[in-house]
């Protein structure tokens, strides 16, 4: 069976972004207006900045779909870049001639900042790392693929997941938890859903959303940044997904993975997260209250977050991103030449955001979508949409059912009655030492 895996390809200011996804099973509706959807919710949020208003992303799917199903070939997208039209010669893909070369050294003496090499270094961006890694003297090339707009294609991709588990039941979601060191309290999240995807900050706490607004709208007028906290949440995840086994097949190490790689997060939290090292194991812990008369298993909280032993549990999956603030300032901070290796007063500056948390936590819904994604279909894959969820529903029933206890055919009834009756005998099953 084909593994579930998907690439994205594209820079910043090029032509075009790109993502490719492999593996899912034919017959997913997938349109180009449902995956629109997600990408305008990527660009909202209180605090973007200018590219968001010169962008209207939408997905073009080139390959995959046909009369709106996917067919079990790979699905390719591509998101074009309005801005490409300003960055033509800039960003061109061919080699350039000597009259082009030379028309980009008369922008560049005159003043163009788009013509200019990037060599005055940003501050917690790529800028140094990718170029010394990579041999350039323009950190440009690193600024074009490490930017955030690379995003775009993997929340297209995401949305095509959507629409895969959204047909098994499985709904994932985000919100802002936190900007600028403004929380908000549990307490206090009295909008629905849809109110809250209609507000500001994508924030269900209306007065918490009120001080994070003035916290962006003061970093704004300090030339400053700020970051954050998105939390993501999935219902309908079947106990199963993922595998205490092998480290790499711990669902929580892929999750952790996945948020982790989008651009400005910095930290992630399943479940209480960093919280439960400052709790008592009594306080931690999600007592099992038993099986409800569907057979489904109950928690009284789900402070794990939906994942024990790397493993979904039933409950609904809980994980947050802490996102920096970004790295490009408007007030620059000092820095270094590339180049020269010699001390600079301000680090390159592009327009920039002044907080991207409502639309990190999309991203994160896409990471977790494509996460998810890999590890149903390595439970329950199938060649078909329709397979899949045949083979889900037969798991789901099986495990609805109380468990039957295993007779050992090999061991005589008395034994059996004798090792029971005696725990501390040392017979297999009576207990065991770490």
């Amino acid at each position: 069976m084909t593994v579930f895996r998907f690439l994205t390809a594209g820079e910043s200011h090029g032509p075009a972004l790109g993502a490719t996804l492999e593996g899912l099973p034919a017959g997913v509706p997938v349109t180009a207006d449902g995956i629109a959807v997600d990408l305008r919710r990527r660009q909202g949020g209180y605090g973007r900045g200018a590219r968001q208003t010169i962008e209207q992303d939408r997905a073009e799917i080139l390959a995959g779909v046909r009369h709106g199903l996917t067919i079990g070939s790979p699905v390719l997208l591509l998101v074009r870049n309005r801005d490409w039209e300003s960055w033509t010669r800039v960003m061109q893909v061919e080699p350039l001639s000597a009259a082009q070369s030379d028309e980009l050294a008369v922008l560049a003496a005159e003043g163009n900042r788009r013509a200019q090499p990037v060599t005055r270094l940003r501050p917690g961006h790529a800028d140094l790392a990718g170029a010394v890694k990579y041999g350039f003297s323009d950190a440009r090339p690193v600024l074009e693929r490490a930017s955030a707009r690379e995003t775009a294609a993997r929340v297209a991709a995401g949305a095509v997941c959507r629409a895969f588990l959204g047909a098994l039941g499985i709904d994932v979601w985000s919100f802002t938890a936190e900007v600028g060191g403004v929380a908000l309290d549990p307490a206090n999240c009295s909008r629905s859903r849809a109110e809250s995807e209609a507000s500001p900050l994508r924030c269900p706490d209306p007065d918490a959303e009120a001080r994070m607004v003035a916290r962006i709208d003061e970093a704004r007028s300090l030339g400053n940044t700020v970051g954050g906290v998105f939390e993501v949440v999935a219902h309908g995840l079947p106990i199963g997904l993922g595998s205490h086994v092998h480290w790499d097949r711990r669902l929580d190490g892929a999750l952790a993975g996945a948020i982790m790689s989008i651009q400005s997060v910095k930290g992630v939290e399943l479940g209480l997260g960093f919280a439960q090292t400052r709790l008592l194991g009594s306080e931690v812990h999600d007592v099992i209250e038993g099986r409800d008369p569907a057979g489904a298993w109950i928690h009284r909280t789900n402070n794990a977050g939906g994942l024990t032993g790397g493993i979904t549990n039933g409950q609904p999956l809980v994980v947050r991103g802490a996102v920096k603030p970004i790295s490009t300032l408007a007030r620059p901070l000092p820095s270094a030449d590339l180049v020269t290796g010699e001390a600079v007063e301000t680090a390159h500056y592009e327009r920039s955001d002044i907080s991207v948390v409502p639309a990190a936590g999309v991203i994160g819904e896409a990471m977790v979508l494509l996460t998810l994604t890999s590890a149903v279909l390595e439970k329950f894959g199938g060649d078909s949409l329709a397979e899949v969820q045949d083979n889900l529903a037969r798991y789901v029933e099986r495990i609805s059912r109380l468990t039957q206890a295993r007779d050992d055919s090999a061991a005589e009834p008395a034994a059996r009655g004798a090792a029971q009756a005696d725990p501390g005998s040392g017979a297999a099953g009576s207990g065991g030492d770490d």
